[in-house]
């Protein structure tokens, strides 16, 4: 049970572990990878000793600012992506949130269902191959946890920011950009992947 657990805590604790769930969606195909093994995770753990959430870039290389009313909540929020960075076969998505004015609802504005506080429901749409990439887990499992922020009690007041992650699949090598969904956001259109 122990070592179940740590396994579990390492695979998130990894940007590289994980599987994307099998939904369909955005009228393209989908990119899976295989599940989690303990061979995957032991393999990842020696490649990137150490690793935990990773750092925000201080360079915005994408933005989009919109009206936002969720659970009783209504303000202007601005999304600055501040990294999309191929690492192996994985890609981390790094951005900000900040609240314009009004309050934002961060604590499940980005999940995949009601009950969901974390950035689940974000995902990359790859263009030119007319595929969607959604926030690896750390497992096949229900109870599979994103590779990503979690944002539990986050309802951002005016001038407030907070700083988000998500690791997906990588796209293939020959793709330079992608279109970035967020939640509550939109579509953020050709944001380059370094």
């Amino acid at each position: 049970m122990r070592k179940t657990f740590a396994l579990a805590a390492a695979a998130v604790a990894l940007t590289g572990c994980g599987m994307l769930p099998g939904q369909q969606g955005g009228g393209g195909e989908e990119r899976q990878t295989a599940a989690t093994t303990l061979e995957q995770v032991e393999e990842t753990a020696a490649e990137t000793p150490g690793e935990s959430a990773p750092p925000q870039q201080d360079q915005v290389i994408a933005s989009r600012e919109t009206k936002v009313a969720s659970a009783g909540n209504h303000g202007t929020a601005r999304a600055d992506i501040t990294g999309l960075k191929r690492q192996g076969r994985t890609a981390t998505l790094s951005w900000t949130v900040t609240a314009l004015d009004g309050k934002v609802n961060m604590h499940n504005g980005m999940g995949s269902y009601t009950t969901d506080f974390s950035v689940s429901a974000v995902s990359l749409i790859d263009p030119v191959n007319a595929k969607r990439y959604r926030v690896a887990r750390n497992g096949t499992g229900q109870d599979a946890e994103c590779v990503c922020s979690h944002t539990q009690g986050q309802f951002l007041e005016q001038d407030r920011t907070t700083s988000l992650y998500a690791v997906f699949a990588a796209p293939p090598a020959d793709v330079t950009k992608v279109n970035v969904e967020l939640p509550m956001i939109g579509v953020i259109t050709d944001v380059p992947i370094s």
